[in-house]
Order: structure tokens, then sequence, then C-alpha cells
């Protein structure tokens, strides 16, 4: 399997260069490996016409998904190499249409300390509805507005296990720049984003090394994360511009910056305290940002199995116009999950986004289940009412249904 996976990438040296070192391990030994994943029908339907006239006007938007996983372990356990290629094709934004690796490392295990080395997604926080300190991943916008799907990172992450807590120490060689829809695209901004235009403030561009440090420890009831990161930044700012056909469009330009970071969970019998902050500088003024919220579980309230969550978040961020815009300034979550703990995992979770100023928001539920042992369901239901200087204006009449009926292998 081993040479078999080098052929494929004949052509693309960069590529079989870094594949050759990740897989030597398993050439040289025992190994055993198994292949997984799943590929999805996505279904969404637009009721409502587009705010722009260059966006499709169909309602009906499919798209395929082929996700497949391949784990390779040494008969030692010692060594894992891991590969998560991705892959939509959509029928209507040529934009969204695209592949990446969300995962190609090799994983060491020693004693007291791990190597991680390759293409990874690395995930910090705790809040359910923003994600502050979650800085490594650049996030995926074509595939969803809510900033869950990220792109693989090219990194080397050293973790180190202590009884005093774990550290972990990242290098990041290569920037990858944010994804977002095309002119025809649903779900985007007013005036769509011109990425064939984006500018770096470092002369090194995309090749900028970028380094993290994270500290996490659990005492007693407390999980605490400190984080530091000194790169590119995730988020770029806009300019407004043309495109190469003449058209307004916004500009991306992405700031080397510095944000330290903490994230925050106590554990209390059925109640979970949340918070999450972020200091950033080098990206316009200093500023500072956080998110602290609230969860209750009222355990066997459904049917004396399922579980019902109450949530609520507040959201502030101390950003001025010159950084990139936010939407979550002082804004505030209510939401309920529900667990139904059956034989089909089946899940529920739903809330809204308010500004309590102006009333304006966003809804937004999502519910999942298993059909048998291959097949699942995913149903996601986002309405939108943003404020003019909401950055989600520009899908202001995007409100959407999607299902997505997935087959696992």
């Amino acid at each position: 399997m081993y040479r078999r996976f080098l052929s494929i990438l004949q052509g693309r040296p960069a590529v079989t260069i870094a594949a050759t070192l990740l897989l030597y391990p398993f050439a040289a030994t025992g190994q055993t490996y198994d292949f997984s994943g799943y590929i999805a029908g996505d279904f969404r339907v637009f009721p409502v016409t587009p705010a722009d006239p260059r966006q499709d006007n169909q309602h009906l938007n499919p798209s395929l998904v082929i996700a497949p996983e391949v784990v390779m372990e040494m008969d030692s356990g010692d060594d894992i190499f891991v590969a998560k290629p991705f892959f939509r094709y959509d029928y209507h934004d040529a934009e969204r249409t695209h592949g990446d690796l969300r995962e190609f490392k090799w994983l060491h295990i020693g004693d007291g300390w791990d190597m991680r080395a390759g293409i990874d997604k690395v995930f910090w926080g705790v809040t359910e509805s923003r994600h502050l300190v979650d800085i490594i991943n650049q996030t995926d916008s074509v595939e969803d507005v809510d900033g869950e799907d990220k792109l693989g990172q090219p990194m080397v992450n050293l973790g180190l296990q202590r009884d005093w807590g774990n550290l972990n120490f990242l290098f990041m060689p290569y920037f990858r720049e944010r994804t977002f829809p095309g002119p025809e695209g649903r779900l985007r901004s007013q005036p769509p984003v011109d990425t064939d235009r984006a500018s770096y403030t470092s002369d090194a561009g995309r090749w900028h090394p970028d380094l993290a440090l994270r500290y996490a420890t659990a005492v007693e009831e407390y999980d605490i994360g400190l984080s530091w990161f000194r790169g590119t930044s995730r988020e770029p700012t806009f300019s407004v511009g043309t495109n190469a056909q003449g058209d307004a469009a916004f500009i991306p330009s992405y700031d080397v910056i510095n944000q330290a970071g903490l994230d925050l969970q106590a554990t209390f019998d059925a109640w979970l305290w949340k918070l999450e902050s972020i200091y950033r500088w080098g990206q316009a003024d200093r500023f500072a940002a956080a998110s602290a919220g609230v969860e209750y579980t009222f355990f066997g309230a459904i049917n004396d199995s399922g579980d019902l969550g109450l949530l609520t978040e507040f959201h502030y961020d101390g950003r001025n116009s010159a950084s990139p815009a936010a939407g979550y300034d002082h804004d505030l979550f209510l939401g309920a999950r529900i667990t139904l703990n059956d034989v089909d995992d089946t899940d529920f979770l739903g809330g809204v986004m308010i500004d309590p100023t102006t009333g304006k928001g966003s809804l937004s539920i999502e519910a999942d289940t298993r059909l048998n042992d291959r097949w699942t369901a995913e149903l996601e239901i986002r309405l939108y009412r943003p404020d003019a200087s909401d950055p989600q204006f520009g899908a202001r009449r995007d409100h959407h249904l999607q299902l997505r009926l997935a087959r696992y292998f």
C-alpha cells in the first residue's frame, strides 16, 4: 500500500517528499490499517430569492461530499499515520466545489510526550456559539457560516504530558487562506470576496512561520487552558476594490498578529460554566474579547433517558472598525440541547443569537440521527434577521433548510 500511495503522487515533488517522510516508518515494518469514511448528499433549500442578482436563484442547491479516512498503525502502536481527504462538488457555486486534506499526519507516541507532523486539525475552546481561542486552523467558510468547518493546517506539534499539566508547542510553516463563496453562491457577503487578490502585511506571504503554545490542566472541577499565538491572522481585514471583471469586491488582507488566550470550564454537578477570552495586537488597535456562559442539564428529563440542556452565553468584542468585523460585540445566545441517548444517537441543538440593542439576530436548529448501521440523516435550519452593520447582512435573504443523507463505510 505504501508504494501504491506514493505512485499516485508522482509529478508532485513537494507532496511526494512529505508523504515519503511520513510513511517511511510504515514501509519498513509490519503494520495494520483501517479504511473508513462517508459519502453524503447535501440538499439545501433557499425559499427566498437572493439579495444580489448575480447569485444563483435556484431554490434547491444539491452537493456531494466524499470524505474517506485511512489509519495505518505499526505493530508496536507507537506510530500512527492518518489521512483524511475531503472533497465537495457543488452544483451551483464553483468556489464551493473544492478539495482539502483535513488531516495527513504522522503521530509518534513516546513516554510522556508525543509528536504530530504533517497536516492536522487542532481545536481549542469550550463555548458553544463562538470559539474565540480556536486560532490554529483556518475556517472553511464555503462549507457553512457557523465557522465549525476547518481546513487542514501544515504543522509540527510537540506535546508534553506531565503531572502538572500538558504543554503543546506548534510550528506552522505555511498559511491557509480563508475560503469564501463565489459571486454565484449563496450565504456570502455583498459584494463578494475576491480571493485572487489577497495580500499580506508580511513579505513572506503564505510562508510566514507561525508559532503557538498551549498549556492545559485540570484542577478539581476546573479545566484550564492558556494559549499564545504569533503568526498570520486567520481573520482577514477587508478593503473595497474591484475584481478582474471590474465589479465591486471585498479584497482580503492578512496581518501578522499576537494573541493570548484563556479558556476555562467549571463542572458542578449538572452545571457547566464556560469562559473564553483573548487579547490581540498587530491588527489595527489592540483589543480584548470574551465569551462567557452557562449550561444546565436536566438528566433523564425526556422519557427517563433523554437529557435536556439549557444554554446561555454572552459575547463581548472590543475591536474597532479597522479590525476584522466580528458581529459579536455585545450579543446574547440562548439555546437548548436534547440528547435522547437512544440506539440511534439522536441529538438536537437549537438557539438564537440576539443583539439586545437592536433586537436583530439569527436562529439555528440542528438535528442528527442514525437510520441504520450505515446511514445517517442530518437536518439544519438557519434564519437570518441581521442588522445592516452585521457581517451576516449579505446573507439576510439566505434563510435555508439543509438535509444531509450520509452513507458510512
